[in-house]
Formats: C-alpha cells, structure tokens, sequence
C-alpha cells in the first residue's frame, strides 16, 4: 500500500512541488482546495489525473481551514499518514489590510487541522509550514533557538501557528514538526509576490507591452531559496523518527535591489530606467533582514541548497519570457475535469 498523504494548499506554489516529489515517491496524495467561481488549480493540472482513472493517484476535495467540520470528517476518511499543513493567507503585505482573515486561516487554520486530526484519532505526522517573517526585526543570522518578533499580522499569525503545533506535540504527543523556511521562490511563485513581479515585469519591460515597474522597500534584505529544492526539506522533515522544529535556508542575503538589478541584467537592459519607488507598497513596519542559518537542517536532515541567486533569478525571468512568448503564440491551453 503507498503511503497517504494531505496536503494544505495544494494549489499554491508550495503544494504543486510538493505534491509532485510525493507522486514521484510513490504516495497517494489528497489535497484542500477551496471553492471558487474561476479556475485555480492551473499549477496542479499537468499532474492532476482525473479520478475515475484507475491510475489516479492525486484527488482533491473541497475543504477549506476555516471549517473545522469539514476537516475531521475528510481526516477520518482518508487517514492520512502525514499530513503537511501549507495553507495560508501567505502575502505579508495584503495581511496588514485583512489582518482578522489573515489570523483566522493562518493561526485558527492550523489549530483546526491540529485538533482535526486528534478528534480523527489518525496516526499522521503532522508538518507546520513556518515562515521566517516570524523573525522579524530580531538580528540575522536567525536559527531555531532565535527570538520571534513578528512584524505583521501574517508573521503573528505563523508564531501562533508554529506553538500550536509544538504544544500539540508536547501535550498528546503527536508527530508535529515546524519547517521555518525562508524566502523561496520559482516560476510559480504568485504574481503579486515581489520576485514574481519583477522576473514578470522584465519579461514585459523587455517585449515593450510595460514601461514601468513599482516597488516599495528595495533596502529589505532576504534569504532566497529555490522552491522545490525546499520541498525536499519538507518531506525529509516527516521522514524522521523524532519530531522537530528546522531552518531552511541557503544562508546568503540580498537586498530586493540586487534582485532587481540581475533581474535586468539578465535580458541587457538598465534597472535605473524602468524602476519607480511606490510608498504604497511599504509595509506598516517593515523587516530589514532575514538571513537564516540551516545548520540543524544541514546535520540532521542531511539537506543543503544546491541553486545559487544568480541562478534562480535567471530561471524565474526566463520563466516569464517563456510563458509570454506562449500567450503569444496561443499555445496555453487549459484542459477542463
């Protein structure tokens, strides 16, 4: 029998890797998605399998961390053997505008999915998507055993979140595990993510249908990391015989103005002619730096970063000139199930 497992925001950046490292394993995945009026599984169909295929072994189900019953009833039917928790409202920005949402899917979402799975009486491990903008203005380099400051409702939110999780460990004794991963991107990333909006803007900027891209704090420095890559540190997480609580990180800063300038440099064009500092898009309370230290993840995991800044600015700009070049050439198609 393969291994079961549930996965939070499926449809999200996160989920999609993740989802595709546990078929390539040999699971049988399920996944939340919520309802909507329009299409949101788009990162998901390349491997979404109808159901009534014998072969299937990907199924989603309509579910959502605000309604706690809707969760112990799947919970009790598909008897996941891990459970990793990636839902979120995860936009640190947007949090400041939709603070109670924010909370409420993002803190009370994993503490209904904790008590879900208790109620459910399953026997999963269970895995906390943390973030590292739990950190906030505490010093880099941050580790486990740093101090939280949170500097937005959405970082507030994730501490609340990440307790939960270790007092659900510490109180019944469950598999619990907290992942603190730092900034990781790919061509998957949201548009309205900061790397996404520049690799999309360049694209743009570069074909001549943009003229113009707006950013606020250029200044704030962050550790970028390479979406799937962190994946694989997820799944290690749960494959452990203790729970824990692990960086991930590549340990290297770079401001969101270096980014920019290799975003442009990459396709020859000058950053200093199509940027513009836009107030709107600063935070309430900005976090200056977060650069994570990986050493726990690197001893016990066995994990380190294999793509390098550079690198992964490249991939998500010609990502974005791809994609273009397809909207060009009609070539996206969207297959309806």
């Amino acid at each position: 029998m393969s291994r079961v497992a549930l996965i939070t925001g499926i449809t999200g950046q996160d989920g999609s890797y993740l989802s595709e490292l546990l078929l390539d394993k040999g699971y049988t995945v399920h996944g939340l998605k919520r309802r909507s009026s329009s299409f949101n599984t788009e990162r998901i169909d390349r491997i979404d399998v109808h159901p009534r295929n014998p072969d299937a072994r990907l199924f989603l189900h309509y579910s959502d961390l605000s309604d706690a019953g809707s969760l112990v009833a799947l919970l009790r039917d598909i008897q996941p053997d891990e459970i990793y928790n990636l839902g979120a409202q995860s936009h640190v920005r947007v949090s400041f505008d939709i603070p109670s949402y924010t909370a409420d899917v993002t803190g009370m979402g994993a503490l209904r999915l904790l008590e879900a799975a208790r109620l459910a009486g399953v026997d999963s491990r269970f895995y906390q998507a943390s973030s590292s903008e739990m950190f906030g203005s505490t010093p880099p380099p941050q580790r486990e055993e740093s101090p939280f400051h949170p500097r937005s409702p959405y970082a507030c939110a994730k501490v609340f979140a990440y307790w939960a999780a270790v007092n659900y460990r510490e109180s019944y004794g469950m598999h619990c595990s907290n992942g603190i991963l730092f900034n990781h991107e790919s061509p998957r990333r949201g548009e309205n993510f900061v790397t996404r909006k520049i690799s999309r803007a360049v694209a743009r900027i570069e074909a001549g249908i943009q003229d113009t891209l707006y950013l606020g704090n250029q200044d704030a420095v962050r550790d970028w990391g390479y979406a799937p890559e962190y994946m694989e540190a997820v799944w290690l997480t749960l494959q452990q015989d203790a729970p824990g609580d692990y960086v991930v990180a590549t340990s290297e800063g770079h401001t969101v103005r270096e980014f920019v300038e290799a975003a442009f440099a990459h396709v020859g064009l000058d950053s200093d002619k199509y940027v513009v500092t836009d107030p709107a898009y600063f935070r309430p309370a900005e976090v200056d730096a977060l650069i994570g230290d990986y050493s726990k993840a690197r001893r016990e995991l066995g994990w380190a970063p294999k793509t390098h800044f550079t690198d992964l600015v490249r991939v998500m700009v010609d990502a974005d000139r791809q994609l273009l070049e397809d909207e060009r050439m009609g070539r996206l198609v969207r297959v309806d199930r």
